[in-house]
């Protein structure tokens, strides 16, 4: 039996705070979505920042931007390069620069002023950027590097080997006072730069990577602190990453590792002076790192140790003098994202000896970076040699089938007996658990630190629940998507693969956007897929494309657009959708073009990729009643990108596009149902569900048949799969928010929470810590079992948050400007609480269902305003504390409109 819930509203704001105007609190400030950025390229960057008050309903009425070249003239309000004047507007998200034309490498500083509906606010603390180097011709800087393999074994064909390079370059700076020093450097593949025996950032494994016969990015950093009167010394150490390739057919070689690197220092007395990369380096290869690459491993040999070869003291006249290495083909450009870091550290939880003498290091959780070594026992000569594993044998041993041909392997060679201490430069793993072996005794856990690495970025989502599968599934996700960021949004980290697949990404990207805040990565992985795409507009379904593959199908670079999507929706930037619009477009009339038969898109590739089969054994059905066809999964996806083109065309201005593309949408819908839908049954082809969900949630679904076609999937998923999934990549891309939109969340919740194969919760009762590339992850093949994918996700992050917590955007609004608050309540589930920082603050939603008492708790951010809506046979009291805009009842529920504020919906 129901309870009849009564509501009261009530505004926690208001009870702290009484009704006094709270303290207006200007923050996040941040320009191009960062804070304080160095390097910027853009020459109208846009400005971003939240606003908060004590009191309810704050909505900003104008704001006021000034921008100069020093703080001092900021604040005394002279020579401004731009004084926006009082603009009447809300708008505090992406606020483009319209002052004076920027300079190249310089430094600039900002603060704004805001206008509320509860007083002005004063000028905000001072931020800055500084632009990176905008023409070619200020580079003075060559490439440099040492162009042979002169090092015992060191190869560039499948199994790559090669040692690490070390440039350095001594110089004196003048006798002057240093105003400002700013070193722009691109090592490739992957660069350390040191000033003076420091390190000049914390940054790992850059710059990003990039498909570089296209495009090859540089770092800024200003190194004005480490810059020394008189005697200086800039050195820089280089290893293979991408770009001298890897192991495998497929894998791409670039060429050698190369340098370049300009240190720009700006006097006070204002004469400048430039330390460029050119013939006056030196270089070696004859240091300790002597192989590194990423799937096989690094070779750290402590006798051929450098000690202060970074600083101005050390003897380098062994050394060579450096090649000049030949320029790369792409064009050189400012990194727009951060660079990968650490970004956690964590201990062992166990370790144990096998019969052998080695000993077995658990981690406790499925990571990806690399291991620590902190004042180890070793013995000289000896080689101490780790293993990398996620999974361990029956016998306890590592499990190594899923890795295939990486080596996953750390050498660290003693120079003498006793403690060292010492980590990798160049190289990742994803692992739990670590095979150590060339110890004469037993090591502590204290001996050993787990390094967490992905792109530097705010973790901006938490979400909890009453149910436990729940919690370690958002746990297992929120693993394996940070383990797959590094640089750009991978499949896996640990086998001889590691790639940007597109399709593991269409809509997951969205649901990953509420835990990280991963703006910058995936603009700049849309950049990455448009440089692979080929002339003819074909997209690389890997991008970038490590891995050219063009199939002309549809369903992997769909992501390309849903990214762009995702961009837009959870931040408000159009700029991605303007600069990928022609490409986007290309692409569209190349599939038209080889894929099109009759308006249906005849071509397919992969399938619903890794649905459950009908054997745990198997990596693919071999059933085809579970198949779905390609032609169905193209051709959805295809008309799904049309709709989404009639949006990016309207945000563009390019309107001529609009009808064209709503023409083929109709026409293609047509002759999709005539093709595959059943008419009296209401089944699409052979009424799997991916082909109903995909036809329904897409938009293909003949007016009036809708409710049958759902009908269909539950009956499908409730009978002949007993309530668990039975979809793979593209079908649960739509499944948990198509099941609770058409009235079935009790299911939707059960497929969540299920704990027997196949199930998110089956993988977390085999010890999962990561979500599995496969249901059955523990049976299958080896050749694809990989423990850290995040593809099948899904939909469910955003399920989590949009229909369990209730938190969506306002239909017609973006980056949640405007909320629509509506959680569902499945049978079974009496907690949630979430919370995601949004560009305009946090969004909390925390609600408990619990016999008969129901409490629920809202945060909405200043300038930003929610529509509440609760259920029809909920009553509602009439609120009219402050911060509630409006109330009203509707056929489906009662909807209160509040503007920002803490709120409690309780009936007690």
């Amino acid at each position: 039996m129901r309870h009849t819930l009564l509501f009261t509203v009530i505004l926690l704001s208001v009870l702290l705070a009484g009704c006094k105007e709270g303290k207006l609190n200007v923050a996040s400030l941040k320009i191009e979505m960062q804070e304080n950025p160095e390097g910027l390229s853009t020459l109208t960057p846009r400005f971003s920042w939240q606003i908060s008050s004590n009191s309810p309903d704050l909505i900003q009425q104008s704001y006021q931007i000034q921008v100069a070249r020093s703080e001092d003239d900021l604040k005394k309000e002279v020579n401004l390069l731009w004084d926006s004047g009082i603009v009447s507007s809300d708008g505090s998200v992406l606020i483009p620069y319209q002052g004076q034309p920027l300079s190249s490498g310089s430094k600039y500083f900002w603060r704004v002023k805001i206008n509320t509906n509860q007083g002005d606010g004063n000028w905000s603390k001072v931020n800055y950027w500084s632009m990176a180097l905008l023409n070619d011709s200020e580079w003075q800087a060559k490439w440099i590097g040492e162009d042979s393999l002169s090092n015992p074994g060191e190869t560039d064909k499948d199994n790559t080997r090669l040692a690490a390079r070390y440039l350095r370059k001594s110089f004196e700076t003048r006798n002057s006072t240093i105003h400002r020093a700013v070193l722009y450097v691109a090592g490739l593949g992957a660069h350390e730069a040191y000033l003076n025996g420091n390190r000049v950032s914390e940054d790992v494994f850059a710059p990003t990577v990039s498909w570089y016969p296209n495009r090859v990015y540089y770092n800024t950093y200003d190194v004005t602190p480490l810059l020394q009167k008189d005697k200086n010394l800039l050195a820089v150490k280089l290893g293979n990453g991408r770009y001298f390739g890897m192991r495998g057919s497929r894998s791409q070689m670039f060429g050698l590792p190369r340098l370049l690197a300009q240190l720009d220092i700006e006097y006070a007395d204002g004469t400048r002076e430039v330390i460029a990369s050119d013939e006056s380096w030196k270089v070696t290869s004859k240091g300790p790192i002597v192989a590194n690459n990423e799937f096989d491993g690094e070779e750290y040999d402590a006798r051929l140790e450098l000690t202060g070869w970074e600083t101005a003291g050390y003897d380098d006249a062994s050394w060579q003098q450096v090649d000049i290495m030949t320029a790369p083909e792409g064009k050189l450009t400012a990194q727009p994202n951060p660079n990968i870091r650490v970004m956690e550290e964590i201990k062992p939880v166990r370790i144990s000896k096998l019969a052998d003498g080695k000993f077995i290091l658990d981690m406790g959780q499925n990571m990806v970076g690399w291991l620590k070594i902190n004042k180890l026992n070793g013995k000289k000569d000896q080689p101490v040699t780790m293993r990398f594993a996620e999974i361990l044998n029956p016998d306890s041993t590592i499990y190594l089938a899923n890795i295939r041909s990486a080596k996953v392997t750390d050498i660290y060679t003693p120079a003498k007996d006793g403690a060292f201490s010492w980590e990798p430069s160049f190289v990742y793993h994803g692992f739990r658990f670590v095979e150590i072996s060339g110890l004469n005794e037993q090591p502590e856990l204290s001996s050993f630190t787990g390094k967490v690495v992905y792109d530097n970025m705010e973790t901006t989502g938490q979400f909890e629940t009453s149910n436990n599968i729940i919690n370690q599934t958002f746990k297992n996700a929120y693993w394996g998507i940070r383990g797959n960021y590094r640089g750009m949004p991978t499949d896996c980290p640990q086998r001889d693969e590691r790639q940007g697949w597109l399709g593991d990404r269409a809509t997951g990207c969205f649901g990953e956007a509420f835990v990280f805040d991963n703006a910058l990565l995936y603009s700049k992985w849309a950049q990455d897929i448009e440089d692979s795409q080929s002339p003819e507009g074909s997209i690389s379904v890997v991008s970038p494309r490590y891995w050219t593959i063009y199939n002309d199908d549809v369903t992997w670079p769909a992501a390309y657009f849903y990214a762009a999507k995702m961009l837009y929706h959870q931040y408000g930037d159009t700029e991605p959708i303007r600069k990928h619009y022609p490409s986007m477009k290309r692409y569209l009339e190349r599939i038209q073009q080889v894929s099109m038969q009759d308006f249906i898109l005849t071509k397919d590739t992969y399938g619903d990729w890794c649905m459950p089969p009908e054997k745990q054994e198997l990596i693919h059905s071999q059933d085809p009643s579970r198949k779905t066809a390609g032609a169905i999964l193209s051709t959805t996806m295809y008309y799904s990108l049309l709709n989404l083109m009639v949006e990016f065309a309207e945000l563009t201005g390019n309107q001529q596009d609009i009808q064209g593309f709503k023409e083929l949408a109709g026409r293609i819908k047509e002759a999709y149902n005539t093709t595959f839908f059943n008419t009296d049954s209401a089944k699409y082809d052979n009424n799997t569900v991916t082909a109903n969900m995909l036809s329904l949630r897409l938009g293909l679904v003949p007016e009036g048949k809708e409710q049958q076609v759902f009908e269909n999937i539950v009956q499908k998923t409730e009978v002949d799969f007993n309530g668990h999934v039975s979809t793979g990549v593209l079908g649960i891309q739509q499944l948990m928010r198509g099941l609770t939109q058409y009235g079935n969340v009790d299911l939707a919740y059960k497929i969540a929470t299920n704990e027997t194969y196949p199930s998110w919760g089956y993988m977390i009762k085999k010890g999962a810590t990561t979500i599995w590339e496969l249901w059955n992850g523990d049976t299958a093949d080896p050749a694809m079992n990989s423990a850290n994918h995040v593809m099948l996700l899904g939909d469910l992050i955003i399920w989590y948050y949009e229909d369990l917590a209730g938190i969506k955007n306002y239909p017609g609004s973006v980056a949640y400007k405007k909320l629509w608050m509506e959680p569902r309540f499945p049978e079974g589930l009496s907690h949630v609480k979430a919370s995601y920082k949004s560009v305009y603050g946090e969004i909390k939603s925390e609600w408990t269902k619990e016999n008969g008492s129901f409490n629920w708790n809202i945060s909405i951010p200043g300038n930003t305003s929610a529509v509440v809506k609760l259920p029809k046979e909920l009553q509602i009291i009439k609120p009219g504390q402050n911060g509630v805009r409006s109330f009203k009842e509707t056929d489906s529920g009662v909807e209160i409109e509040l503007g920002s504020g803490n709120y409690t919906l309780s009936n007690r």
